[in-house]
């Protein structure tokens, strides 16, 4: 099987493209293609993630893109985390699905793409050397997310913010988080923090993924407010970990921290393996703007 390795900040991939090659494994008893109604028996790329995700035995990524036709979009893309979850979105991946295209002249849309995910058509375009995403628009009602808690917890009742999950306490071993939750197609809980630099992401993280107010799982971003312009996040992401970027997380975060009076709706993240830059725009859509890079291409045994 042909791959190509990619990573946005940091936040790694193994690109498999199901349309230039026949995928013998072709995904048939994965959830995504059941609910098709596709049930035939085949080897499951959620499987094969576990194995190929793995930095010792495998080749080693955060998550693995797959690249596939769609009957809806110029393209779909397919994600699956280390441990063989599949998810409905990626920011950073999406970035680096568009610049595979791109770069191999898969499309004659060369400014612009729409991406069928699990979480809606997605619509990447060139930015200069960056890739500008529009991610669509937050949600915030609690069954979307999803997040079960009860209505009488939920902001103040008869008002917008009851239909949102603000700065809700959520006890964790010896802790208490003020949340605040948001969907960008997946979900997140977003939590302020005075210092992220040295905060124990690896502790809390999955005990707050795993929480059971969160029937789906949650990616986890911690933030840091630099300036109404910037702030500092680390993340835990759903299945696959602390990564060094969230694509989705980032825009997660900008929404949150203005919902929350902290910053405004034009921001930069500061990640651990660099910056995105992320617009609240007035159509209520998220854009996220930041770099995609190639790292190698190869052919593995399976």
């Amino acid at each position: 099987m042909h791959f190509t390795k990619m990573h946005g900040l940091g936040n790694d991939f193994i690109l498999v493209d199901c349309i230039t090659q026949k995928c013998e494994i072709q995904l048939f008893n994965d959830y995504h293609y059941q609910k098709g109604g596709r049930g035939e028996e085949g080897l499951s790329f959620a499987e094969l993630a576990k194995n190929l995700c793995d930095r010792r035995f495998g080749i080693g990524a955060d998550q693995i893109l797959l690249l596939e036709k769609s009957a809806i979009a110029d393209f779909l893309m397919r994600i699956f985390n280390a441990d063989g979850s599949e998810v409905e979105m990626c920011g950073n991946g999406i970035r680096c699905l568009a610049k595979y295209i791109w770069d191999r002249n898969l499309s004659n849309n060369t400014n612009m793409l729409k991406i069928e995910t699990l979480a809606g058509i997605i619509k990447p375009e060139k930015a200069g050397d960056m890739v500008k995403v529009d991610m669509g628009e937050p949600f915030f009602e609690p069954e979307k997310i999803p997040v079960k808690i009860k209505k009488s917890e939920v902001g103040n009742q008869k008002s917008e913010e009851a239909k949102m999950v603000t700065d809700y306490p959520l006890q964790v071993s010896d802790r208490e988080f003020k949340i605040t939750c948001v969907s960008m197609g997946n979900p997140h809980a977003v939590i302020v923090l005075e210092n992220v630099s040295d905060f124990p992401v690896a502790y809390y993280g999955p005990q707050i993924e795993t929480h059971q107010i969160f029937p789906n799982r949650t990616n986890v971003e911690f933030i840091q407010i630099i300036n109404p312009h910037e702030i500092k996040m680390r993340v835990w992401e759903r299945g696959a970990g602390e990564t060094m970027a969230c694509g989705t997380g980032a825009c997660a975060a900008a929404v949150a921290s203005h919902l929350k009076g902290l910053t405004e709706r034009i921001l930069t993240v500061h990640l651990q393996g660099g910056d995105l830059f992320i617009e609240w725009a007035g159509d209520n859509h998220v854009y996220m703007t930041g770099p995609a890079v190639e790292v190698y291409k190869g052919i593995i045994e399976i």
